[in-house]
């Protein structure tokens, strides 16, 4: 069912700006239990410099940007997103993603990009789902942030099965050489965009294409992280 025009997705309040659709009390209640690393975005105590875990075997990525964990309220407007056809939640699920990029930039001193990249569909979902939710998440990014943005800079080359269906060994054997790079990226400074990001094997394999076609770095932004 789609939302009444000027009220909150989530709690149901008048909005001060229609589009925003998710409304100013709800928006701060995002993001208040995440303690995380701010380069792989997984649980720790110090949220200024690498955990252990990337001390030790740090992610291709530089540093990563979520919204919130994979819960609800936000996992459930992601779901709508996805497999529900509502398309139009995009725009305000982009608006909370550049408020926390813009926060982490504060915050954590997190440098600008030039460049957003999509996490691309295989042509065959794109068809099933009628839209790909990382492209319809970075079009109002590209433009609140004065970034470049082509929706074709990646392809993937094969249809690979769903990844939250996997196992992490099997995530990451189902990507091998899953994608191809379209356009040059030689000394660009890029973010990754994706909905959710769980074991991390199609940013990290996307993140390693890149940086091996001569990218200066990575960021990877997304919704949700979850644990």
């Amino acid at each position: 069912m789609l939302t009444v025009p000027g009220l909150c997705w989530l709690c149901r309040m008048p909005l001060m700006m229609s589009r925003w659709g998710v409304c100013s009390v709800c928006t701060r209640s995002f993001n208040t239990r995440r303690r995380c690393c701010p380069q792989c975005g997984l649980p720790a105590m110090n949220m200024k410099m690498p955990c252990g875990r990337c001390l030790q075997n740090p992610p291709p990525w530089c540093a990563l940007v979520a919204v919130d964990d994979y819960v609800q309220p936000l996992s459930g407007l992601i779901h709508k997103l996805k497999f529900t056809g509502q398309s139009q939640l995009a725009s305000p699920l982009a608006r909370l993603l550049v408020l926390a990029v813009l926060h982490a930039r504060r915050v954590r001193a997190l440098p600008n990009v030039d460049l957003i990249i999509n996490v691309p569909l295989h042509s065959r979902r794109h068809w099933r789902r009628g839209y790909n939710q990382s492209d319809l998440l970075c079009r109002p990014l590209a433009h609140w942030l004065s970034c470049a943005y082509f929706s074709g800079t990646l392809k993937r080359t094969r249809a690979t099965a769903v990844q939250h269906r996997l196992n992490a060994r099997l995530r990451k054997r189902n990507l091998k050489n899953a994608f191809h790079l379209e356009l040059s990226v030689k000394g660009r400074h890029i973010a990754i965009v994706d909905d959710v990001v769980t074991t991390g094997s199609t940013v990290s394999e996307l993140s390693r294409l890149l940086l091996q076609s001569g990218a200066a770095s990575v960021q990877v932004w997304c919704l949700c992280r979850t644990l």
